[in-house]
């Protein structure tokens, strides 16, 4: 006996590319936990997520449905899950069915399913079309910005905005364009992919910055870890980044979460603007893809947000390591066409 307690634990996010989700981070952070001995099961939305067939990542996988498809599905799929594998805790790792988790909280916990998420409204209030109402609220500076519902709108912005401008879409996607004809394009390819509307962003000229913080829903931070990326992709996700050693970006964090009482999982997007302001470009509201580095700096995050979701106490991270870098690297995983069709048939593997 380990001594450690047996949990089964849901986690979705388990698309391992490269634009990767939060799953597979998560696990691997879930796995080396010092108090928990972890069953994962795995919730997959498309058949060919590595996640799946990473069997010492995975214990089981079951396919469920998209959240566009309804809550209720959703909710109903999880939920006969959970009667064969008795879900303990379940972490949802995409900002698209965080909403649907988040109104079915009630009755995920009458289940005996632990989520530990944001309340609805502070969800909300920083939605990218929110955000410069949500930095007049709290006192950040937050670039301007304003939502776009149509191709003709785009022709009103330069009476508000100067080119270069960002183009984001309400879940995921940025593009930055110079003219009117990108502006266009970009507006049509984001809202093709996440629907509208497609927001508007002020351009700052700067560094990009990341935190990964945890708050425990009563205003105070369980963890915080400070990064810059070394290396991004065409997709402008890290492939490289290193930990910083930077007091007003942790101060910065700290008062957002003390201000809005965070409960759950983030990451904060920041611009360090040429003038050496800090500016608010995107708050996401649950564990970045890059979480294992704060586990690698010697915050283990998920252990945490598990062990608040149980209603644990949890001793807040007092430190971290400075200069600790993550590199992602391509792995071929080698499976057989029996597991993929076991998958597509039955929607278990």
């Amino acid at each position: 006996m380990n001594g450690k307690r047996k949990l089964t634990i849901a986690v979705t996010g388990l698309n391992n590319t490269d634009n990767p989700g939060p799953g597979i981070p998560v696990i691997r952070a879930l796995r080396e936990s010092q108090d928990f001995d972890v069953r994962i099961i795995g919730m997959a939305y498309e058949n060919l997520e590595p996640g799946i067939y990473m069997h010492d990542m995975v214990d089981k996988t079951y396919r469920v449905p998209y959240p566009s498809e309804g809550t209720d599905m959703l909710l109903n799929r999880v939920l006969d899950i959970s009667k064969i594998e008795k879900i303990d805790v379940l972490i949802p790792n995409f900002d698209a069915e965080l909403l649907a988790f988040m109104k079915s909280r009630k009755k995920l916990a009458d289940a005996g399913i632990h989520t530990f998420l944001p309340e609805i409204d502070r969800f909300e209030e920083r939605n990218k079309n929110n955000l410069p109402d949500f930095g007049k609220k709290y006192g950040f500076k937050v670039p301007s910005g304003q939502p776009v519902t149509n191709p003709e709108e785009l022709k009103e912005i330069k009476e508000d905005f100067d080119y270069p401008v960002v183009l984001k879409g309400k879940f995921y996607d940025a593009y930055i364009a110079n003219n009117d004809d990108q502006a266009a394009m970009y507006f049509h390819k984001i809202s093709a992919k996440w629907g509208l509307p497609v927001i508007i962003q002020e351009y700052i000229r700067g560094t990009e910055v990341n935190v990964v913080a945890l708050g425990d829903g009563n205003g105070n931070t369980v963890g915080a870890v400070p990064m810059r990326k070394l290396y991004i992709t065409d997709k402008g996700k890290a492939w490289a980044g290193i930990t910083l050693d930077d007091e007003r970006m942790l101060e910065l964090t700290h008062r957002l979460i003390g201000a809005t009482k965070w409960r759950g999982g983030m990451e904060l997007e920041l611009i360090r603007s040429d003038d050496d302001e800090f500016y608010l470009i995107e708050i996401n509201p649950r564990i970045p893809a890059w979480v294992y580095l704060a586990v690698g700096a010697g915050q283990n995050l998920p252990e945490a947000l598990v062990k608040l979701a149980l209603g644990m106490e949890v001793s807040p991270f007092t430190e971290y390591k400075k200069g600790i870098i993550f590199v992602r690297y391509s792995f071929d995983l080698i499976t057989d066409i029996n597991e993929f069709e076991k998958l597509s048939i039955s929607g278990i593997l």
